[in-house]
């Protein structure tokens, strides 16, 4: 089954061009496939059962508010997933950390898409054992697709 992925910028705090929507949904539909294809999707994780992903792109205001109302958590946060197939990614907080470690923002923003790909095909990073998984197959397929779609 192919996911299909909707990318909606919900804010207005950062300018980000229709070219980067697009980007983000091919290179995150091609996640979806790859994860699932690739056996790296753990057995009864929601993902290889989703017919639709949604990612929101949201500013820090709207980020610090769905993670403190679902997470329990207060401030913002680079991403959030709910198992229903919704992504939540800050931009601001992608811009900050892209200025950071010297990324482009397009390549953070992907690296969130794929992180949350990653918890609805069943990963997770609360302990360190299994966010060293986490993060070594989010990198391989970030760098991946970044050989695709650099701009």
């Amino acid at each position: 089954m192919k996911t299909e992925l909707i990318v909606g910028d919900h804010q207005t705090k950062i300018q980000l061009s229709e070219r980067i929507l697009t980007m983000l949904e091919e290179a995150g539909a091609e996640a979806a496939r790859l994860i699932v294809a690739g056996d790296m999707a753990h057995h009864e994780a929601p993902l290889a059962s989703l017919e639709c992903v949604e990612v929101a792109l949201v500013d820090d205001e709207t980020s610090s508010r769905v993670h403190a109302q679902f997470m329990g958590i207060e401030g913002e946060t680079d991403v959030i997933t709910f198992e229903h197939g919704e992504i939540v990614i800050g931009v601001e907080v992608a811009r900050r950390q892209a200025v950071e470690y010297g990324e482009p923002e397009q390549r953070e923003l992907l690296r969130y898409l794929v992180h949350g790909l990653l918890h609805l095909a069943g990963h997770e990073d609360e302990k360190d054992e299994d966010r060293k998984v986490m993060e070594e197959a989010q990198e391989r397929l970030v760098g991946e697709l970044w050989k695709t779609i650099e701009p």
